[in-house]
């Protein structure tokens, strides 16, 4: 059995997070083992799945790049566990700098992998950039969830795809879950518009909010569910109570069963200002959702055939909730076949990196 150390931040319930965790869970364990260097000192979502599966988690502090403490600590941690001898980095722009003290400590498989297709235009923008532009220097291999991630991170260096896969099977639709749902949630039989996200500006629910309010004038039944957490909550709960819409929006904070409450969802509606290519476009096709995502979220992500519908983030909010209306009346439709066909199924997937883990560990 080889190990193979992930450096992340920490392992929430994002969307990267998930995306591991759904290889960690159909790898070969007796084969390959994944562990986890993560840089808060805080117990995350996922952190007893990891040591339930046999993984271990080390605490690092936070990344400030050019710290040289911050790379002292990193190397010293590097030193000590001589048995990594790949590791793969989802820390994204900042990801050079776990491969170049990774290098300079000989390990000899460093993995560096994009998650995104852009960053947020804050003041910690060109920094990113920066470094960003260091990772081809320090990586011996580069993994990408999407084409439009892989060249954004990466320019002309050539990169692997690795697909955020799922197991379909718990995504297949069934009416009794949805009733559970919503007797859960307190919700009618009337539509529910559904969104799963990190409350950051990326996810652009400051939007999704006044296109809600859209709805409601076209449908006064019509219900929101918003499924995550993050700093802007606070920030987004604030606008729904200023619009008046509390009795129509559910927050349901960060869930394990996202599987779940894509049931009782009629529509699935993903406004973001970018993606790489989102996990939650991949489960809400597998429950069979029609969505609805913005123009900024690359079309890498729509798998199957008549599900998914493309607006433009100029585009009015009424426009946007005309659009969803015409959608929701659609039942559930299974697009199981499409979705694996696609690459999307875990089983394979896990696989194949399960199989290139074991190559690589030979080189």
């Amino acid at each position: 059995m080889i190990r193979v150390l992930q450096v992340v931040t920490y392992m929430g319930r994002g969307g990267l997070e998930t995306m591991l965790m759904n290889y960690y869970r159909h790898i070969d364990r007796n084969k390959v083992q994944l562990d986890f260097l993560v840089h808060r000192d805080f117990e995350a979502d996922y952190d007893k799945e990891i040591l339930d599966l046999g993984g271990r988690i080390y605490h690092v502090s936070r990344l400030v790049p050019w710290s040289r403490a911050y790379r002292t600590e990193l190397k010293k941690f590097f030193h000590e566990h001589q048995e990594y001898q790949i590791v793969h980095v989802h820390q994204d722009c900042l990801s050079s700098v776990a491969l170049q003290c990774a290098e300079e400590c000989g390990v000899p498989m460093r993995i560096a992998h994009s998650h995104n297709s852009n960053q947020d235009k804050n003041l910690k923008y060109l920094i990113k950039l920066y470094y960003m532009k260091k990772i081809p220097d320090y990586a011996t291999d580069l993994f990408a969830c999407s084409k439009s991630a892989g060249k954004w991170m990466f320019g002309e260096s050539t990169f692997q795809l690795l697909n955020n896969a799922i197991d379909i099977n718990r995504y297949m639709y069934s009416q009794n879950v949805d009733m559970a749902v919503r007797e859960e949630f307190g919700l009618d039989k009337g539509t529910v518009i559904g969104h799963v996200g990190r409350f950051v500006p990326q996810k652009n629910q400051e939007f999704l909010i006044d296109i809600f309010y859209e709805c409601t004038k076209l449908d006064p039944n019509i219900k929101l569910m918003l499924v995550g957490d993050g700093e802007g909550k606070d920030r987004i709960e604030r606008k729904v109570f200023d619009m008046n819409l509390q009795s129509k929006v559910v927050f349901t904070g960060v869930r394990s069963d996202v599987n779940r409450l894509m049931q009782a969802m009629n529509v699935f509606v993903f406004p973001s200002l970018y993606e790489g290519l989102p996990v939650t476009m991949i489960e809400a096709q597998a429950s069979g959702l029609p969505c609805i995502i913005s123009d900024h979220v690359s079309d890498e992500c729509i798998v199957t055939r008549g599900l998914v519908s493309s607006m433009p983030l100029e585009e009015s909010p009424a426009r946007w909730a005309e659009c969803i209306l015409q959608q929701s009346g659609r039942r559930h439709e299974n697009h199981r076949k499409e979705i694996q066909e696609a690459g999307y199924d875990i089983s394979t997937a896990a696989n194949k990196l399960e199989k290139f883990y074991l190559e690589i560990a030979e080189r």
